[in-house]
């Protein structure tokens, strides 16, 4: 169980940093990724080419009753990508969404045996979504043990990390080029360096940029 690890990965830049560090930190690695109903389906087909391209075992759960729980602009097209205002959430945020994931990825576990469930949030670079702090997984770990009588522990390797340090990890796990080509976080579905101007696209490039510029003044 140790040894073990599912990652909940949706083919974004994140989520595929940590499947290179369970790849790199556990014997066995499976990985997860949730169909809700996302406006970009191709995030789902990115997620599974990465995974057969590394053998990695990987399932897709559907999700889709959290369009109908939580309207938000990632399932509704109607709904403007905007950021939040007057410390409210941005409108990407789907309400519930860590928890239902890292729930349904605990059942996934338990039953393949695993322990250890790798997650990509992050309280750096959260963009105000309360599911993603430290406090929220490490309440959640507590739950889930007790929920269900099993030794979880959720593992966070970017939560006290910015996207630029986020780079920087993939790079010293071999994989900086992979992943700047190879994965999908534009809200708009475009791989790789995506549309540029969504919220997303703007914190993963200033985030690449920044790295890239200290590597560069280092050498």
């Amino acid at each position: 169980m140790n040894q073990s690890a599912l990652v909940v990965f949706s083919g974004g830049q994140d989520s595929t940093t940590c499947l290179f560090w369970a790849m790199k930190t556990f014997k066995r690695v499976e990985a997860v990724t949730f169909n809700y109903n996302q406006r970009h389906k191709s995030e789902i087909d990115c997620a599974r080419k990465i995974a057969e391209e590394f053998n990695i075992p990987h399932m897709v759960i559907d999700m889709s009753l959290l369009n109908q729980l939580a309207p938000n602009a990632l399932t509704r097209t109607e709904l403007e990508i905007k950021t939040g205002e007057d410390g409210q959430p941005p409108t990407t945020f789907v309400d519930g969404r860590n928890l239902l994931f890292l729930s349904f990825a605990a059942v996934v576990a338990k039953q393949k045996g695993i322990k250890h469930i790798v997650t990509g949030v992050c309280e750096t670079d959260f963009s105000g979504y309360p599911d993603c702090r430290d406090i929220f997984i490490k309440s959640l770990n507590v739950t889930l043990n007790l929920a269900m009588d099993y030794s979880f522990v959720i593992d966070t390797p970017l939560m006290w990390i910015d996207k630029a340090e986020t780079w920087e990890l993939a790079d010293q796990l071999g994989h900086l080029e992979y992943v700047q080509k190879n994965t999908l976080t534009c809200y708009n579905g475009i791989m790789g360096e995506g549309c540029g101007e969504c919220p997303a696209c703007m914190l993963r490039n200033a985030g690449l940029k920044k790295y890239l510029d200290k590597k560069e003044q280092s050498s």
